[in-house]
């Protein structure tokens, strides 16, 4: 399971933006996630756009609606099932959202201020449908390779 907030200035992203980047950001996280581009696990994501007035949202101390020039402010929340993430695998899933984000926005890279913050929900520490999830009975589902379940299983010590 993994949600991807984008929390953007209001109107930032278009709605062709949205459609583009709703399948470039779950394949930034899933293929190192599970090893594959498997199309069965594409419905364990979730992807949000939360636009904000130019008002609520500040850089430097500043507030975006007073600033002399438009700056491009982004924050993206990765929210990810406890697995193997090791530096390197987090490292390469910001790099693909990162770059997803600049394709999308047609820039040749990405703006200094779009920030990815990479975060890893505990095992334990996920519900839905009406209880607690665990990456666990996930490996057994064959999306993931199995490259990608051992080093699970290293990771969460089973």
């Amino acid at each position: 399971m993994t949600i991807i907030t984008v929390n953007a200035p209001k109107g930032r992203l278009s709605l062709e933006q949205c459609r583009e980047l709703a399948e470039t950001l779950t394949d930034a996280v899933l293929v190192p996630e599970v090893g594959q581009p498997a199309p069965a696990a594409r419905a364990g994501f979730q992807v949000h756009f939360v636009e904000r007035e130019r008002d609520m949202m500040a850089i430097g101390g500043g507030l975006l609606a007073d600033a002399e020039q438009e700056l491009d402010v982004m924050v993206i929340d990765l929210a990810v099932m406890d697995a193997a993430w090791q530096l390197e695998v987090r490292a390469e899933v910001i790099e693909l959202v990162l770059a997803a984000l600049a394709v999308a926005c047609r820039l040749e890279k990405p703006a200094p201020a779009w920030w990815v913050n990479f975060r890893v929900i505990d095992e334990g520490s996920w519900g839905s449908s009406g209880g607690v999830l665990s990456v666990l009975p996930l490996l057994e589902s064959g999306v993931f390779t199995e490259e990608r379940v051992k080093a699970v299983h290293a990771a969460l010590g089973v």
